[in-house]
Protein backbone atom coordinates (compact mmCIF):
# COMPACT_ATOMS: atom_id res chain seq x y z
CA UNK A 1 0.00 0.00 0.00
CA UNK A 2 3.05 2.12 0.65
CA UNK A 3 5.03 1.83 -2.34
CA UNK A 4 1.04 2.23 -4.20
CA UNK A 5 0.91 5.53 -2.53
CA UNK A 6 4.16 6.67 -3.44
CA UNK A 7 3.11 5.82 -7.16
CA UNK A 8 0.46 7.07 -7.49
CA UNK A 9 1.24 10.76 -6.14
CA UNK A 10 4.34 10.74 -8.24
CA UNK A 11 2.58 10.31 -11.67
CA UNK A 12 0.15 12.76 -10.16
CA UNK A 13 2.96 15.37 -9.07
CA UNK A 14 4.23 15.03 -12.61
CA UNK A 15 1.13 16.26 -14.66
CA UNK A 16 0.47 18.81 -11.94
CA UNK A 17 4.13 20.03 -12.49
CA UNK A 18 4.14 19.72 -16.03
CA UNK A 19 0.84 20.64 -18.55
CA UNK A 20 1.22 19.59 -21.65
CA UNK A 21 -1.21 21.50 -23.18
CA UNK A 22 0.64 24.99 -21.95
CA UNK A 23 3.93 23.46 -23.08
CA UNK A 24 2.88 23.31 -26.27
CA UNK A 25 1.09 26.64 -26.07
CA UNK A 26 4.03 28.01 -24.90
CA UNK A 27 6.56 26.36 -27.42
CA UNK A 28 3.95 27.45 -30.82
CA UNK A 29 3.67 30.80 -29.37
CA UNK A 30 7.38 31.02 -29.61
CA UNK A 31 7.73 29.62 -32.54
CA UNK A 32 9.71 26.31 -31.24
CA UNK A 33 9.08 23.19 -31.86
CA UNK A 34 9.89 19.68 -31.43
CA UNK A 35 11.51 17.82 -34.69
CA UNK A 36 9.01 15.43 -36.17
CA UNK A 37 6.17 16.45 -33.94
CA UNK A 38 3.91 19.10 -35.61
CA UNK A 39 3.18 22.24 -33.76
CA UNK A 40 -0.10 22.47 -31.51
CA UNK A 41 -1.86 19.47 -31.12
CA UNK A 42 0.74 16.99 -32.11
CA UNK A 43 3.02 18.45 -29.64
CA UNK A 44 0.42 18.58 -26.82
CA UNK A 45 -0.01 14.33 -27.56
CA UNK A 46 4.00 13.79 -28.17
CA UNK A 47 4.12 15.18 -25.12
CA UNK A 48 1.65 13.75 -22.72
CA UNK A 49 2.55 10.43 -24.49
CA UNK A 50 6.24 11.00 -23.26
CA UNK A 51 5.28 12.48 -19.51
CA UNK A 52 3.42 8.88 -19.06
CA UNK A 53 6.09 6.83 -19.77
CA UNK A 54 8.46 8.82 -17.92
CA UNK A 55 6.04 9.42 -15.12
CA UNK A 56 5.62 5.33 -15.28
CA UNK A 57 8.95 4.27 -15.43
CA UNK A 58 9.86 6.76 -12.24
CA UNK A 59 6.82 6.50 -10.18
CA UNK A 60 8.12 2.58 -10.22
CA UNK A 61 11.59 3.77 -9.26
CA UNK A 62 10.45 5.87 -6.42
CA UNK A 63 7.93 3.36 -5.41
CA UNK A 64 10.46 0.51 -5.17
CA UNK A 65 13.42 2.53 -3.78
CA UNK A 66 10.64 3.78 -0.92
CA UNK A 67 9.93 -0.25 0.26
CA UNK A 68 13.71 -1.30 0.05
CA UNK A 69 14.47 -0.27 3.28
CA UNK A 70 11.90 -2.03 4.62
CA UNK A 71 12.06 -5.60 2.59
CA UNK A 72 15.83 -5.61 3.82
CA UNK A 73 14.91 -5.03 7.46
CA UNK A 74 12.88 -8.09 6.85
CA UNK A 75 15.41 -9.97 5.31
CA UNK A 76 18.20 -9.38 6.92
CA UNK A 77 16.37 -9.01 10.55
CA UNK A 78 17.42 -5.44 11.46
CA UNK A 79 15.60 -3.53 14.03
CA UNK A 80 13.24 -0.50 13.71
CA UNK A 81 15.88 1.67 14.89
CA UNK A 82 18.35 0.87 12.29
CA UNK A 83 15.99 0.84 9.15
CA UNK A 84 16.07 4.07 7.33
CA UNK A 85 12.33 5.02 5.96
CA UNK A 86 11.84 5.12 1.91
CA UNK A 87 11.03 8.36 2.17
CA UNK A 88 13.44 9.50 4.58
CA UNK A 89 16.32 8.27 2.37
CA UNK A 90 14.83 9.75 -0.61
CA UNK A 91 15.15 13.13 1.10
CA UNK A 92 18.52 13.06 2.15
CA UNK A 93 19.33 11.41 -1.16
CA UNK A 94 17.88 14.65 -2.96
CA UNK A 95 18.90 17.20 -0.12
CA UNK A 96 22.41 15.44 -0.88
CA UNK A 97 22.28 16.03 -4.64
CA UNK A 98 21.13 19.30 -4.14
CA UNK A 99 23.78 20.22 -1.39
CA UNK A 100 26.63 18.83 -4.24
CA UNK A 101 25.30 20.59 -7.41
CA UNK A 102 25.08 23.80 -5.24
CA UNK A 103 28.83 23.23 -4.33
CA UNK A 104 29.92 22.72 -7.97
CA UNK A 105 27.97 26.08 -8.95
CA UNK A 106 29.89 27.62 -6.28
CA UNK A 107 33.21 26.43 -7.36
CA UNK A 108 32.81 27.32 -10.94
CA UNK A 109 32.56 30.78 -9.78
CA UNK A 110 35.31 30.89 -8.20
CA UNK A 111 36.77 29.69 -10.99
CA UNK A 112 35.89 32.65 -13.31
CA UNK A 113 36.11 35.13 -10.57
CA UNK A 114 39.08 36.58 -12.28
CA UNK A 115 37.36 36.83 -15.57
CA UNK A 116 34.10 38.50 -14.00
CA UNK A 117 36.27 40.80 -11.86
CA UNK A 118 35.93 44.43 -13.35
CA UNK A 119 37.73 46.24 -10.17
CA UNK A 120 41.12 46.32 -12.80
Amino acid sequence: MYALLIILFTFFYTFVQINPEKAAENLQKSGAYIHGVRPGKGTEEFMSKLLRRLATVGSIFLGVISILPIVAKDVFGLSEAVAFGGTSLLIIISTGIEGIKQLEGYLLKRKYVGFLDTTE
